[in-house]
């Protein structure tokens, strides 16, 4: 490859959108896809598979993904059939119909499955969530919420999601509006254990213009741009297995569960949250702001809590305006202005995210990767090392957790903050719930900049930086930018009404665990054993 080739390479692996999209006629090479009706079920109700391919016969399996992954459902030679799809499936969904209907047995407990669709010479791979029964003890058994929002902002299948895409006046802009009736693109459910992750493993060579290995990575191998930023396969997956194989009672429900069946968290003592977790209705936030009041304790182990969504269609359709959303949600002039689908940080709805969990996005954002300290910690350097959650780690004042691991990114939430007598203190407690303690803190940054950053090569560019500028001052001039481009990730841990919130704010602490990290574990144990005890 010529050295010309491989720039420009490099640079469509890294600016270019190449997702997955619906053929006009049947290809020439056999090909399957297929989705579920639902994002989640109850043991008994009947999960509704529609494929689309162009081979005869087909066949079908679901697992149950885990520390010790097990088949629950079999069917081979399931007549296959091509059907039409519209060019604007991510946003209004494939429209296919149901080709086969699962029922959900009884026996089936509570967790993440694969549903594995095969023909010769191509696999596809969808994922379900199985409710907890009704009628069971919670007492001493964790909940996992899946970051199912975030889920669907990121699945590029059909050529749009919250980031890139064919929609707008040009057709070259991300859809705000986005529907879960079609496939999950490639690397969503399962991937290889040598996909590279977006949190550099080594320091780039001195002077080196940025690198994004998993985007090289994902061009190169045809899986989806964004495996990286979200889904079960890079975030939750990680937690489930690692909480399994500790002996951890498990159930798991989805976003879309905790905002329209919200009596399904009563009864738990401890809520999981893990991985990139970045998209949030306010029905979402009063569900898990309730619980926390009469008593319930999070247990948040990811990054990036950004924005606010809405849900229609029973959570099939999920809108957020992110970036336009004062110029173009309906909701600006229509109101309720409190719902605008933009960042929590925004002064028309009134909502700080830290209320929720302490720590917000728009003070974190990028670290341990691109031009965003790709050299740094990796790590979250520790200030409090007395703090419970630190007991029998050895850690001590100024160590890094988890720097060997790299759980520091790729996308981090943090606080303004100041230091006094050596120990980081809110900046403002207007900003921040009362009795916040600040555990561990290090750098990130809002923009790519530095002197190898060269203009149209950077991934990231200043949209984000702009962006926070304008939410956090009311302008996104150089001035404004400059004035908040510099973030931080935080560990705090604050009581809220009867309850309590332990909030490791990065997206990849949980792949600490499957690296074998034993003081993050030992943290991810205090923090668990201590929230799991009933009061």
């Amino acid at each position: 490859m010529s050295a010309d080739r491989s720039e420009a390479w490099r640079r469509e692996a890294v600016l270019g959108i190449y997702a997955e999209r619906p053929f006009r006629e049947p290809p020439a090479q056999p090909r399957i896809w297929s989705y579920c009706d639902q994002l989640s079920y109850a043991p008994g109700e009947t999960v509704k598979v529609s494929i689309c391919t162009n081979a005869d016969l087909c066949d079908v399996d679901v697992i149950r993904d885990g520390h010790t992954p097990e088949r629950v459902f079999s069917r081979s030679d399931l007549r296959g059939a091509w059907h039409d799809t519209p060019n604007d499936c991510s946003v209004v969904g494939c429209g296919w119909p149901v080709s086969l209907e699962i029922p959900v047995a009884p026996d089936w407990p509570s967790g993440g499955y694969i549903l594995r669709t095969r023909v010769d010479g191509d696999m596809h791979e969808h994922f379900f969530i199985v409710r907890p029964r009704d009628g069971i003890d919670r007492r001493g058994r964790l909940l996992l919420i899946a970051a199912t929002a975030t889920w669907t902002a990121y699945n590029d299948w059909g050529g749009s999601n919250h980031y890139q895409g064919y929609c707008g006046p040009k057709g070259d802009r991300f859809s705000p509006v986005l529907s879960t009736q079609r496939p999950l693109a490639k690397g969503f459910v399962s991937l290889p254990p040598d996909a590279p992750r977006a949190v550099l493993l080594d320091d780039p060579p001195i002077n080196s213009e940025p690198r994004y290995p998993h985007m090289e990575w994902a061009y190169a191998n045809g899986y989806s741009k964004k495996y990286m930023s979200s889904g079960w396969a890079s975030f939750e997956r990680h937690f489930v297995t690692w909480a399994e194989a500790e002996g951890y009672a498990l159930d798991i429900i989805s976003q879309t569960d905790l905002q329209y069946r919200p009596r399904l968290i009563e009864g738990y003592s401890c809520i999981a949250l893990v991985g990139h977790d970045e998209y949030w209705s306010w029905e979402m936030r009063d569900a898990i702001d309730a619980w926390v009041e009469k008593g319930g304790r999070i247990a948040r182990f990811a990054g990036n809590f950004m924005w606010q969504i809405r849900l229609s269609d029973e959570g099939r359709t999920q809108t957020c305006y992110k970036y336009i959303a004062r110029d173009e949600d309906p909701f600006m002039q229509e109101g309720p202005r409190e719902r605008v689908t933009e960042s929590w940080e925004a002064p028309e709805i009134g909502r700080p995210g830290a209320a929720s969990f302490g720590l917000n996005a728009t003070h974190g954002l990028y670290a341990s990767w691109s031009g965003c300290s790709p050299r740094g910690a990796k790590g979250f350097p520790v200030y409090r090392p007395e703090h419970w959650a630190f007991a029998n780690t050895g850690l001590y004042y100024g160590d890094i957790l988890g720097g060997a691991s790299r759980i520091f990114g790729y996308e981090v939430d943090g606080l303004p903050y100041e230091i006094r007598g050596g120990l980081p203190h809110v900046a403002d407690p207007s900003l921040a719930p009362e009795g916040i303690e600040i555990l561990a803190l290090g750098l990130a940054a809002t923009i790519e900049e530095g002197s190898t950053i060269l203009p149209g090569r950077s991934f990231l560019g200043t949209e984000d930086g702009e962006y926070v500028a304008s939410v956090l001052t009311g302008r996104k001039d150089t001035a404004a930018i400059e004035a908040t481009k510099r973030g931080c990730g935080m560990i705090v841990h604050f009581p809220k009404g009867r309850g309590e919130v332990f909030h490791a704010g990065s997206s990849d602490w949980i792949i600490g665990l499957t690296r074998k990290d034993e003081i993050v574990a030992m943290v991810t144990r205090n923090v668990l054993n201590r929230f799991l005890v009933s009061r």
